[in-house]
């Protein structure tokens, strides 16, 4: 029965490359998406459904994201492998594996302390040693470790918050959906010489991102966790 469910996870994962290459180009991406485990990250009772191209629920109110989501944010950020990159929502640990197949250094923070303590043991299990998961703080972010040359945040913001871009180093690129509390547009920041740059990736949905500069409880009316 194993034999039968890891070949069953192994065509799944098959068929979601092949669907990933019609928007992801960088091979690199590509291999880290095939590298990484989304079982692991994911409840038990969900791994038949792991490598199915939606997000799917990890508890405490939040998502493991859609798989071309986490490749259209990776590839965005153009890594090549010297970077410290910067994630803001750690979930399952999903995307900071993704990040560190691709980066030199991972710094993840999750202000639920349950999740972080899941993914980090999961990253732990992986092997993955070149990430780092903290709760999180007050501020966004992790300012203890700046300047970062990529930030990636899986959570929805109201704008583009002041205190992630002071943390993004001069050439450095910030991946961040930007919108309303249900839906939102995917921005790339880039932080030039000659100021920011913006450009749009899409539309998506993320859960809101909490904290100063982003959403707070009596914006989305309920309690954070």
């Amino acid at each position: 029965m194993a034999k039968t469910a890891y070949s069953l996870l192994d065509r799944a994962k098959e068929q979601l490359l092949v669907e990933l290459r019609l928007d992801v180009r960088d091979p690199r991406v590509l291999a880290a998406m095939a590298s990484v485990p989304r079982e692991r990250f994911v409840p038990e009772d969900l791994r038949p459904s792991a490598y199915e191209n939606r997000p799917l629920p990890i508890g405490y109110g939040q998502t493991i994201s859609q798989p071309l989501i986490v490749a259209m944010m990776t590839e965005a950020l153009r890594l090549t492998g010297e970077e410290k990159v910067l994630e803001l929502g750690t979930g399952s640990g999903y995307q900071a594996a993704v990040l560190a197949e691709l980066a030199a250094e991972v710094v993840t923070v999750e202000r639920i302390a349950a999740l972080a303590e899941r993914a980090a043991a999961v990253l732990a299990e992986l092997g993955y040693h070149n990430v780092r998961v903290h709760v999180a703080g007050e501020m966004l972010g992790w300012p203890e470790d700046t300047p970062y040359d990529g930030i990636v945040v899986t959570a929805g913001a109201p704008e583009v918050p002041r205190a992630l871009l002071n943390q993004l180093a001069p050439g450095g690129r910030l991946v961040i959906p930007v919108g309303a509390r249900d839906v939102q547009e995917l921005l790339l920041v880039a932080k030039t010489a000659r100021g920011l740059t913006t450009r749009r990736l899409g539309p998506c949905r993320f859960v809101p991102l909490m904290g100063n500069g982003a959403w707070s409880t009596a914006d989305i009316g309920y309690p954070t966790l």
